[in-house]
């Protein structure tokens, strides 16, 4: 119902004859669905400031497939790397997928760790959101085997003496027709391999011989990357 101009000056002088605390009572009263509105978008605008402001700009993705790496270890493969191409760390970033786990006989304890770690990294594969990968041999021969690693021969020369000594090769499945011949389509079992040079075996090393892995260490880009120049200078990084 709209006030004539008499009934609005009442109210006013209404309300400037209240207390403080009776004042605050009635704009609580008769506007707290307005005040609740304006706080909830001065709170949305705050914070999609904030995040524009303080959000990083992932430059490289990297997962660790069974292998813990610790703080010292990750610090280089991070901050490191991006003060040595001039990254401003306020606004760039190496995002890191930790603690996955590959294996193909996992213990019945970690079956279902296993299974979530595999359904991630074709998800993060997929999406192009995983660029290299820092793994055991286990975890090795499986993203090999998966055709998840870029044949290196794309990427560097295998005689250049900064990658040779730690170039490795792996069985890679060409043809498989394992489905076929669990449908009975088939009588005959048939695998086609290829060895083909799909990582780097950094375990030699000195800053990954000193950090306490057990076993060899591989490095290896998916061959999906869409960032595969970053790749190739985070492999020269590493090795230099």
């Amino acid at each position: 119902m709209k006030l004539s101009p008499e009934e609005r000056q009442q109210h006013r002088e209404m309300f400037a004859r209240m207390t403080l605390k009776d004042k605050l009572e009635h704009i609580w009263l008769y506007y707290k669905m307005p005040i609740f509105l304006a706080i909830v978008a001065v709170s949305i605008v705050v914070s999609g400031i904030h995040r524009a402001i303080t959000q990083k700009e992932p430059v490289l993705y990297a997962g660790f497939l069974n292998v813990a790496v610790g703080s010292e270890l990750e610090t280089v493969l991070s901050a490191d790397y991006l003060n040595s191409r001039n990254y401003d760390p306020q606004k760039a970033e190496i995002l890191f997928y930790r603690d996955l786990y590959l294996s193909n006989t996992p213990s019945p304890e970690n079956h279902e760790y296993a299974y979530t770690s595999n359904l991630k990294i074709l998800a993060t594969v997929n999406s192009k959101t995983l660029d290299v990968v820092l793994m055991n041999r286990e975890a090795y021969d499986i993203c090999s085997g998966s055709g998840y690693l870029l044949d290196l021969r794309e990427l560097i020369s295998l005689e250049d003496p900064r990658y040779s000594p730690y170039v490795a090769e792996n069985l890679v499945i060409l043809e498989d027709n394992s489905i076929e011949y669990n449908l009975g389509e088939v009588s005959e079992y048939l695998v086609v391999t290829e060895s083909i040079p799909n990582a780097l075996n950094l375990s030699t090393l000195p800053l990954f011989a000193q950090a306490g892995f057990s076993g060899e260490v591989y490095l290896g880009i998916i061959a999906n990357t869409p960032r595969l120049s970053e790749c190739e200078a985070y492999f020269a990084f590493l090795i230099e």
